[in-house]
C-alpha cells in the first residue's frame, strides 16, 4: 500500500525554539523550504491557517508556481469565506498547480481564536457548519448543472462553478479533530482524517471509532494521517541530547509565560486534541518505540507537538508501527524547518518507503 509524507509549507523560519527572523510572509524562505521538501522525497506540504497569519491560499499559489511535483495541502476555515467562494478558490488553485491540491478543512477548537475573525458559533454548531460546507464543496466540484442549497448555515440558489478542478472527480478533502463531533463529521464526509501523534493504543482507538462511524454511514473509512515532530541523531544518545536541548530552548522562550503563537495557549487548551496530548504526557514521557511527550507538555499540547526521538532507523521503525495500524499519511515537521526537512527526507523517508515496498513485494 502506498505511503505519503506531509511536511510544512511555512512562510517564515519561526518555530517553537526560535522566533522568526523576518516578516510573517517571507517569499524567498517559503520557496526555499518548499524546495527542500520537493528535492528530498516528500509528497506534500501544508500551508497552515491562523487568524493573523499570511493567507495560506496565496502561499500555496506561490509554492505551486515555483515547484513542479510537490503537492499542496491548503488549510481553510469555513467561517472565513462562503463555501461557493472557497470552492472556486480551490478549483482555481488546483488548476494553477496542475492538479496538486488537497484542502484541509479546519472547524476550529479555540473559541477566542475563532472570535478574532468574527466567528461566535459554539463548537458543536461549528462542526454542523463544517459538514454543510464540505457538502457544498463536493457538489460545486462535481456537478455541472446549477444547484440550490438550503441548510441551517448556508442557503443559495442556482449556483454552478465554471472553474473546474483539474483532479477528477474532485480534490481530496482532509479533516482533523478528536472530539465526538469531529469523529462523526470527518468519518462521514472527509477523504483524509488527520490525527496528532499519540501512543499506538490511543491512535488505534481513534481509528477504530472513526472507521465504525464511516461504516455505519455506508462509506469506506477515510485515509488516516498522523503527525509527529522527529528529532534525529546519528546515535540514540545524540538524538536524546538533541531532544532535551530542544525542550530547554522551548522552555527558555516560555519562561515568562509568553505564548509561542497567538493560536495556542500554554495551559488549559480548549480543544480535545490538545487535551488528549497533555493527558498522554501526564501518563509518562516515553511511549512505545520512540514517542516522547515532553515537547507536547512544554507547548501546552499545541497542535502537532509530540516527538519521535532516535536514529533514522529507530524513527523509521516507529513510523512503520503506525503504518501497521493502517496509517497511510505520515506528517512530520522539525524545529529547524529547512535543515530538518532535508535530514528527514534523506535519512528517514527512504527507509520507510523501502520497508513498505518490501512488504508489498512479499504480499504480492
Amino acid at each position: 500500500m502506498p505511503v505519503e509524507f506531509l511536511g510544512i509549507g511555512a512562510t517564515n523560519d519561526g518555530t517553537e525554539t526560535t522566533p522568526r527572523s523576518g516578516p510573517a510572509f517571507d517569499p524567498d524562505y517559503t520557496l526555499a523550504l518548499a524546495r527542500a521538501h520537493e528535492e528530498t522525497g516528500w509528497d506534500r506540504v501544508l500551508t497552515a491557517y491562523g487568524s493573523g497569519s499570511a493567507d495560506p491560499a496565496q502561499a500555496a499559489a506561490h509554492i505551486a508556481a515555483h515547484t513542479s511535483s510537490l503537492q499542496l495541502l491548503l488549510a481553510h476555515r469555513p467561517n472565513v469565506s462562503y463555501p461557493t467562494f472557497a470552492a472556486k478558490t480551490v478549483a482555481t488553485l488546483d488548476a494553477v498547480s496542475g492538479g496538486r491540491l488537497t484542502i484541509h478543512v479546519i472547524t476550529g477548537g479555540n473559541d477566542h481564536e475563532q472570535r478574532r475573525e468574527g466567528d461566535t458559533l459554539p463548537k458543536d454548531q461549528r462542526y454542523d457548519r463544517t459538514r454543510e460546507a464540505i457538502q457544498i464543496y463536493k457538489r460545486a466540484w462535481t456537478e455541472t448543472e446549477p444547484f440550490d442549497f438550503h441548510g441551517e448555515h448556508y442557503s443559495f440558489d442556482d449556483f454552478v462553478l465554471d472553474a473546474r478542478p483539474v483532479q477528477q472527480p474532485r480534490p481530496r478533502i482532509s479533516f482533523g479533530g478528536s472530539s465526538e463531533a469531529a469523529y462523526k463529521v470527518g468519518a462521514e464526509e472527509a477523504d483524509i482524517f488527520a490525527l496528532w501523534g499519540e501512543p499506538l493504543a490511543g491512535t488505534k482507538q481513534q481509528m477504530d471509532t472513526i472507521t465504525a462511524i464511516a461504516k455505519a454511514a455506508g462509506r469506506p473509512a477515510p485515509t488516516f494521517q498522523v503527525a509527529f515532530r522527529p528529532i534525529l541523531g546519528r546515535t540514540e544518545d545524540a538524538a536524546w541530547e538533541k531532544a532535551y536541548d530542544t525542550v530547554a530552548r522551548i522552555r527558555e522562550r516560555t519562561a515568562g509565560g509568553e505564548q509561542l503563537t497567538r493560536r495556542h495557549k500554554l495551559t488549559d487548551p480548549e480543544n480535545t486534541g490538545s487535551q488528549r496530548l497533555l493527558s498522554v504526557a501526564e501518563r509518562g514521557e516515553r511511549h512505545d518505540r520512540a514517542l516522547w511527550t515532553v515537547t507536547a507538555q512544554a507547548t501546552g499540547g499545541a497542535g502537532n507537538s509530540t516527538a519521535l526521538v532516535g536514529t533514522p532507523e529507530t524513527v523509521a521503525a516507529a513510523l512503520m508501527d503506525y503504518y501497521d495500524l493502517g496509517v497511510r499519511i505520515l506528517s512530520a515537521r522539525g524545529y529547524d524547518l529547512i535543515e530538518d526537512a532535508r535530514e528527514f527526507g534523506r535519512e528517514v523517508i527512504p527507509l520507510v518507503r523501502q520497508e513498505v515496498a518490501r512488504r508489498d513485494a512479499v504480499a504480492a
